[in-house]
């Protein structure tokens, strides 16, 4: 895949010549979900101990920090977590960062479970776009999937009231993994087809070696698209820009568009156009950068308890 490179040669590419156009924002380190994929009960159980309130950005602390991304190219914000919904009063946040000039797009990645309440408070304050975790459609996968958490029939109602609130389409994403959902795949797209919303399948990834990640519980999307494609025929579309990670496909009977996400068996890495502002707070750079930097402002680095560390579960999940 070609790297994309800025138009503005005023604005600054990273040492492989990447434009930056990308920044991702975990709001929260919590999350109401325990998804085997992403944050297992093993590894994050009841007693965990997330970060606290004090050790979180505050909210002018990440609006300055999205604006200071901003000057540098950054175009596009989206807010994840955890469960982004959980970080309480999250549509003023949402309302400083839309009214950042350079920002033209600002998303939200969020499971659902919290949505529906929601949904027109975010509008309202400026957000543009919503994605959507559904795994499957089947109430007892999905309890599983969710760690024995989350409700389909919640989750479902959520996309019907961010539908209302003015979000279509909506991004569907739905992480396949062997043996607990792949054989239910079908099922999520018939159910998808014709709304206009985008369902996009996810390879199961190892999220920095808390998830128990095998190879043998990969479907690779080449497999999943065959699948597919037996059922209802699929045509390729053109990416929208050069660092998108979906592969987009279309239903041949024009029922809408569908997406795959390669990230073991197609790794796109090479044209990453984005940084992250993790769990942690720490600014992530795009792979085969220098590694990561403190987002603390030099005062609240002094005040905060603990030390900064590495969280590879954290830039995977955000």
């Amino acid at each position: 895949m070609p790297i994309p490179l800025r138009s503005d040669a005023s604005l600054p590419c990273d040492l492989r010549g990447r434009a930056l156009t990308d920044l991702r924002i975990s709001v929260i380190d919590r999350c109401n979900f325990r998804c085997p994929y992403c944050m297992p009960e093993d590894q994050y159980p009841r007693d965990h101990e997330f970060l606290s309130k004090p050790e979180r950005l505050r909210f002018e602390e990440i609006e300055r920090l999205a604006a200071v991304f901003a000057s540098l190219g950054v175009r596009k914000l989206r807010l994840t977590g955890g469960e982004p919904l959980l970080r309480r009063d999250l549509p003023e946040l949402v309302r400083r960062l839309a009214r950042i000039p350079q920002i033209d797009d600002l998303a939200l990645t969020t499971n659902g479970s919290q949505l529906a309440g929601q949904a027109d408070a975010l509008r309202a304050a400026g957000l543009k776009r919503i994605t959507l975790s559904v795994d499957t459609l089947d109430a007892g996968t999905f309890g599983t999937m969710s760690g024995g958490r989350g409700d389909v029939a919640t989750v479902l109602c959520a996309i019907d009231a961010a539908q209302r609130a003015g979000f279509a389409p909506l991004k569907i994403n739905c992480v396949v993994m062997r043996g607990v959902n792949d054989t239910q795949v079908l099922d999520l797209l018939e159910h998808f087809r014709g709304s206009g919303h985008i369902v996009r399948f996810i390879e199961y990834m190892d999220v920095g070696t808390c998830n128990d990640w095998r190879l043998d519980r990969v479907v690779p999307s080449a497999e999943l698209r065959a699948r597919i494609h037996a059922r209802w025929p699929l045509l390729a579309l053109t990416p929208n820009y050069g660092s998108e990670v979906a592969q987009r496909f279309t239903f041949a009977d024009g029922a809408g568009e569908i997406g795959f996400i390669s990230s073991v068996t197609e790794p796109f890495c090479g044209a990453c156009a984005r940084a992250a502002i993790g769990r942690r707070p720490a600014v992530y750079l795009p792979v085969r950068e220098r590694g990561t930097q403190s987002a603390w402002p030099p005062a609240r680095r002094r005040q905060r308890r603990g030390t900064l560390r590495s969280d590879p579960c954290g830039v995977a999940g955000a």
